[in-house]
C-alpha cells in the first residue's frame, strides 16, 4: 500500500497561511468584546501573530517553483494571491494593535510617574535600562516636539518654499504634476489642504500638502543619507476623478479621507472593509441644496425675469406640462446578499438613497426609501411592504426621476446606507453599505431599455474604484469556473426596474418640476401644489413686475413636509378620506379640487407644523418617530370628529409656536432657484 504523497512547500505555506487567517480572525472576534484591563494581553498576542505571519511571507518569497515535488498548476498565481492574502493579515494585525494601544497609553504613562517617583528600587542594571529608556523616550519626544514645529513652520503663510517628499500625478483638471525633491513656490495655502503652488516652470495648479514638508537646504543635506520617506497614495488603482466642484467636494473628500470611525470598526470586525461613510448623508447634512424642498421650488430663468419651468396656460386655466430628457419611475425591488454589521453595533435603519449622477455631481435631490429585513433572512432587504392602510412613503419602493440635464453620462446612483449605534460608547453614525450606478443613456444617447436590472454593488464611495464591499468574499474563492460562480452568487447586488410610461403617467409627470425625485405614492399632492403655485404666480398676481409677499400658508409651508414624510402621509391620510366623500361631478371639478385641497391642508398638516407637542423630525429615532406619529395621529382623529381643526385650535391645551410672518407669506423671489444649466 503506497503512502500519502507529502504536501510541497507551496502547499505547506498555504496551509500555515489559513492556520494564521483561523486565529487572526478569532483575535479579532475576541478584541470586540474584550475588556480593557484584557487588552494589553491581546495587543503581545497581535504583536506574535504579526511575527509569525511575517516569517510565514519570507518563507513564501523563498519558495521556486522548481522546489517543487510535482507539477503545480498556475504556481505564480497561486504565490501572488497567498502573498495577498499574508500582506491583509498583517496590516489587519497592525491596525488591531493601534485601536488596542489606545486604551494603554493612561496605563503606561501612570506607571512611568511611579517609576520616576521611587527610582532608588531599582538596582544599577535596572537603572541603567531605565536611563536608556528614558534616552529613547526623550528621542522620541523630541522627534514627535520636531514634527509638530515642522508641521506649524510648514502652516506657517509666510513660509513659501516647500519641497515634495514623493512624486504626485495631476488627478484632474488644475492640479499640478511634480516630481520629488521638486522646489515648489506656495501662493495660497487653502484651509482644505490642497494649496496653489507654482514649479521652477511657471506652471500654477493645486497640490496636496501632505506631499510638502518645508524648503531647508541646510537641514536637506545633512538628511541625504537619512530614512527614505515613503508617500502612498490611497486613492484606489483606475480612479478617474474628475473637477471638482466647491459645491459638495468638501463632503467628497470627508467621505474618502476621514475614515477613522469606519477604519476601526472595520478592523475589530465590526463591519466589511468596503464600508465608507455615506456620501450622500454628508451632503444632505451640509444643507438643503440637495432635499426635495429646495427642487420643488420655481425655477427662474437665466434673466431672473421669468420661470422656467412653470409657465401658464391661458387657453386651459393651468400651468403648461413640462416634458423633459428624463422622466422614469424606478422601482427598487429588492437587495441581496448585503454584510451583515458585527454585534458590536446596533443598526437603526436599513435604507436606499438614490440621486441623478453624472460620475462627478449629484444633479438632482437625493431621495431616501427605507428598506424593511426579515430576522430569518437579515441580507436580503425588500420595499413596499404590505401595510393595513396607506403605504408610508418612506417605505415606498416605486419613485419618480425627471431630469433636463443634457449630460450624456446622466444615470442614477443607488447608495446602500444603514444608520447604526455602537454598544461601547453610543456613538451614532451612518455608513454606506455599497454603490451602484445605472447609467439612463446608451453610448449613441438612445434611453437603455426599460426592464429589471440587477446592479452588482461596488464598495467605498462612488469616486473610487475597484473597492469590493466585502473583499474576504474574493479572498476565500478558488480559481475554478465553478467557484468563481458561487463567488459571483455571493457578491451583493440590487435589484431595481424601469419601467414604461403610458400616456396617462407621462402627462401627470410632466407636471412636476424638471428636476426632482420622489415617491408615486404622493405624486398627486405635488400636482396639487404646482398648480396653485401657478395659480398664485402666474395668474392671480397684480402685474408679473410685482414682487409682494403671497399670503398663502399652503405656498409658504408645503415644501418643508417634503422633508417630513410622517406629515407627507399625515397629509395623504386626509386628503384620502374627504375625496371618499366627493361626489363624481366635484371630482372632475379642478377648481373645486384646489379649493378643497387647500382647506384640506390648512385642517391637518398646517397646524402641526406650528404645534409645541410634536418633537423636531430626526432621522432614525424610533422614540422620536414613534412620539410624532401619535400626536399626528391625535391630532387627525379630533380634526374628523370636530369636522375640522378650528375647535382644537383654540382650545385652552393646545399651545403653539411664536408667530412667525414666514407661516402665512410666500417670498418667491427668495425662494425660488437660481438657473443651473447642468441641472
Amino acid at each position: 500500500m503506497s503512502g500519502r504523497r507529502a504536501r510541497g512547500p507551496l502547499q505547506r505555506v498555504q496551509r500555515r497561511s489559513r492556520e494564521l487567517q483561523a486565529q487572526v480572525e478569532a483575535l479579532r472576534a475576541e478584541s470586540a468584546a474584550a475588556a480593557p484591563g484584557q487588552r494589553k494581553a491581546l495587543s503581545q498576542r497581535c504583536m506574535q501573530l504579526k511575527k509569525l505571519v511575517d516569517e510565514n511571507t519570507n518563507a513564501l518569497h523563498d519558495l521556486k517553483k522548481a522546489d517543487e515535488p510535482a507539477p503545480v498548476g498556475n504556481y505564480n498565481q497561486r504565490k501572488e494571491e497567498e502573498e495577498k492574502l499574508l500582506l491583509k493579515l498583517s496590516q489587519q494585525l497592525q491596525k488591531l494593535v493601534i485601536v488596542l494601544d489606545q486604551d494603554n497609553v493612561t496605563t503606561n504613562y501612570a506607571a512611568d510617574e511611579e517609576h520616576q517617583k521611587n527610582p532608588q528600587t531599582e538596582d544599577e542594571s535596572g537603572e541603567e535600562n531605565e536611563s536608556e529608556d528614558e534616552e529613547s523616550s526623550e528621542e522620541e519626544d523630541s522627534e514627535e516636539a520636531d514634527d509638530d514645529d515642522e508641521d506649524k513652520l510648514l502652516d506657517d503663510p509666510n513660509v513659501k518654499e516647500c519641497i515634495a517628499v514623493g512624486n504626485f500625478n495631476a488627478q484632474q483638471e488644475g492640479d499640478l504634476t511634480f516630481m520629488k525633491g521638486e522646489v515648489l513656490l506656495i501662493h495660497d495655502k487653502k484651509a482644505d489642504g490642497w494649496w496653489v503652488a507654482e514649479n521652477s516652470k511657471g506652471e500654477r495648479g493645486l497640490v496636496p500638502r501632505t506631499y510638502l514638508v518645508v524648503h531647508n537646504e541646510d537641514k536637506e543635506n545633512q538628511e541625504q543619507s537619512g530614512e527614505h520617506i515613503e508617500v502612498v497614495d490611497e486613492t484606489a488603482d483606475g480612479t478617474e476623478i474628475k473637477k471638482r466642484t466647491d459645491s459638495h467636494w468638501s463632503a467628497v473628500r470627508r467621505a474618502i479621507t476621514e475614515n477613522d470611525t469606519v477604519e476601526v470598526l472595520a478592523t475589530i470586525g465590526a463591519v466589511p472593509a468596503g464600508f465608507r461613510l455615506s456620501t450622500l448623508f454628508q451632503l444632505l447634512e451640509e444643507g438643503n441644496q440637495f432635499r426635495a424642498s429646495y427642487f420643488l421650488q420655481p425655477e427662474l430663468t437665466p434673466s431672473q425675469l421669468a420661470f422656467k419651468d412653470l409657465v401658464w396656460n391661458s387657453e386651459k386655466n393651468t400651468i403648461y406640462p413640462r416634458p423633459t430628457r428624463v422622466s422614469q419611475i424606478v422601482t427598487l425591488c429588492s437587495c441581496k446578499m448585503i454584510p451583515l454589521p458585527g454585534v458590536s453595533i446596533q443598526v437603526l435603519s436599513r435604507h436606499v438613497r438614490l440621486c441623478l449622477f453624472d460620475g462627478n455631481r449629484v444633479l438632482s435631490n437625493i431621495h431616501t426609501v427605507r428598506a424593511t429585513w426579515q430576522p430569518k433572512n437579515p441580507q436580503t432587504w425588500t420595499f413596499s411592504p404590505r401595510v393595513t392602510g396607506i403605504l408610508p412613503s418612506l417605505l415606498d419602493g416605486d419613485c419618480f426621476v425627471r431630469s433636463n440635464s443634457l449630460y450624456s453620462d446622466i444615470g442614477i446612483l443607488f447608495e446602500l446606507g444603514i444608520t447604526y449605534i455602537r454598544n461601547s460608547t453610543g456613538e451614532r453614525g451612518e455608513l454606506s453599505c455599497g454603490w451602484a450606478f445605472l447609467k439612463l443613456f446608451t453610448s449613441d444617447g438612445m434611453p437603455v431599455p426599460c426592464k429589471m436590472y440587477e446592479l452588482l454593488l461596488s464598495g467605498g464611495t462612488p469616486y473610487e474604484r475597484g473597492v469590493e464591499v466585502d473583499p474576504s468574499i474574493s479572498r476565500r474563492a478558488g480559481g475554478g469556473v465553478f467557484h468563481q460562480f458561487i463567488t459571483l452568487k455571493k457578491q451583493p447586488v440590487l435589484v431595481v426596474k424601469l419601467r414604461s410610461l403610458s400616456a396617462q403617467s407621462k402627462d401627470i409627470l410632466n407636471l412636476l418640476p424638471e428636476t426632482l425625485i420622489g415617491s408615486m405614492c404622493y405624486i398627486h399632492l405635488l400636482i396639487f401644489y404646482r398648480q396653485i403655485l401657478g395659480d398664485a404666480l402666474l395668474k392671480d398676481r397684480i402685474s408679473m413686475q410685482s414682487t409682494d409677499l403671497i399670503c398663502s400658508p399652503i405656498l409658504a409651508t408645503f415644501p418643508q413636509l417634503m422633508d417630513q414624510p410622517d406629515l407627507m402621509d399625515a397629509l395623504r391620510s386626509a386628503w384620502a378620506d374627504r375625496e371618499r366623500t366627493l361626489k363624481r361631478s366635484e371630482k372632475r371639478d379642478r377648481e373645486f379640487l384646489k379649493s378643497l385641497f387647500v382647506l384640506v391642508y390648512h385642517d391637518s398638516v398646517f397646524p402641526l407644523l406650528h404645534s409645541t407637542f410634536l418633537p423636531d423630525y430626526k432621522w432614525a429615532e424610533e422614540e422620536s418617530e414613534a412620539s410624532r406619529w401619535k400626536v399626528i395621529a391625535d391630532f387627525l382623529k379630533k380634526s374628523r370628529e370636530n369636522d375640522g381643526a378650528l375647535q382644537y385650535l383654540l382650545s385652552s391645551e393646545n399651545t403653539h409656536k411664536a408667530f412667525d410672518i414666514s407661516e402665512l407669506a410666500y417670498d418667491f423671489l427668495g425662494e425660488a432657484r437660481e438657473n443651473n444649466p447642468g441641472v
